[in-house]
């Protein structure tokens, strides 16, 4: 495995850098406050190609891969945990669901559009009673002929309210438990019946739209309908490989933030007459946050390349998304106890990091699904 970026690699990490730094941060600490998001901001990140890299260039993308992708998408992450956050709903999720398992149609109706950003997308797997047990969920999509009536809830759904598309996942055939799950390409702005409010009463991630879909009767047309039916838990397995990576690069990404931000406020404050990075208990703490960094990050770029190579990737997957997750709660905390005080007020990005990181030991599975996924192959239950 070569370990250097390519030079074509590197101008798209320094792209990413440049755009985060100048469009994002100037704005992001006052609409973090006011829980905005811009959808402008998306749209910027679509012109520039950063969701095109899973794409091939025929519906609009590069092609360039997923650790391509990966390299931008930790650097805004850096930056904003809610704006790295697109990356996943534009076409790391939605995009490659459509892509594997769409019809040509569904291809050349979407890609282009979730690539631009013109489209919004998301995907919608949880309910209020169905979480890591996604077996477990209750929307029920009935065949009526010539269209589905699809009934249920969806909640914790970023970018619910904002989506054009969205993956839904329901059941066509309960009967057949986890066998009778399909997934469909819906148009949530387009069919009556269907309804979504934002949640706002979130610990972090408070410039990502999240809220709930409720679907009453929602007339979803047959030609939705991605892959056979029965296909859906296959689909949304194969997608979670996919958003995990993204998951885990934006831990990453934040883990680094703080990073950086613990160094410079050591190499700035001063007590008992010299600057704290002089005290080797601080020291200690960012020797920790950079090698624990390095190491979730090297994990990440190892499952990308495994994926971009066509090998399957679970293991090496779930390795990161666990590592990640816990990578940046540590880290993001090392850096608050770094500020003292100040990483307590909202005034400094550190006490932000903290919150946004939380995210990461829950979405995309939680971390105690990782390890129940890593457990089994070291277990030999799975290969």
């Amino acid at each position: 495995m070569d370990f250097e970026l390519t030079e074509e690699q590197l101008m798209m990490q320094k792209t990413a850098r440049d755009f985060a730094e100048k469009e994002i941060a100037p704005i992001m600490e006052k609409d973090e406050k006011e829980h905005k998001f811009r959808p402008e901001i998306v749209r910027k990140m679509g012109e520039l190609g950063f969701f095109g890299g899973v794409v091939p260039e025929q519906y609009g993308g590069t092609g360039l891969g997923f650790l391509s992708t990966l390299i931008m998408n930790e650097e805004v992450a850096r930056v904003s945990a809610s704006y790295g956050l697109p990356f996943n709903m534009q076409t790391i999720g939605p995009g490659q669901v459509i892509l594997n398992f769409g019809t040509e149609a569904h291809k050349k109706k979407y890609l282009p559009k979730l690539v631009s950003g013109e489209y919004m997308g998301c995907f919608a797997i949880t309910e209020p009673n169905s979480g890591s047990d996604v077996a477990s969920m209750k929307s029920l999509a009935v065949d009526k002929g010539d269209h589905y009536l699809l009934n249920g809830t969806k909640t914790w759904i970023s970018n619910a309210h904002v989506a054009d598309v969205g993956i839904v996942y329901a059941y066509t055939d309960p009967a057949a438990k986890h066998k009778g799950m399909s997934a469909f390409a819906v148009e949530l702005k387009n069919i009556k019946g269907i309804t979504t409010r934002p949640i706002e009463t979130k610990l972090g991630l408070h410039s990502a739209p999240t809220g709930e879909i409720i679907f009453e009767d929602a007339r979803i047309p047959k030609d939705a309908l991605l892959g056979k039916p029965g296909d859906g838990f296959k689909i949304c397995m194969s997608m979670l490989d996919n958003t995990r990576l993204s998951c885990s690069i934006r831990a990453v990404g934040v883990a680094q933030g703080a990073l950086d931000a613990a160094v410079k406020y050591a190499n700035e404050r001063e007590q008992f007459g010299k600057k704290i990075s002089e005290f080797e208990m601080i020291q200690d703490q960012l020797a920790e946050m950079f090698v624990e960094t390095q190491a979730a990050r090297l994990l990440v770029y190892r499952a990308s390349w495994l994926k971009d190579k066509g090998q399957r990737n679970t293991l090496e997957v779930s390795t990161a998304k666990y590592f990640a997750a816990e990578t940046a709660v540590k880290a993001t905390g090392l850096a608050v106890k770094i500020f003292g005080s100040y990483g307590f007020s909202s005034e400094y990005p550190v006490e932000r990091m903290f919150r946004d990181a939380k995210s990461f030991q829950i979405v995309e599975g939680t971390s105690n699904i990782q390890k129940m996924i890593i457990s089994s192959f070291v277990l030999g239950n799975r290969k």
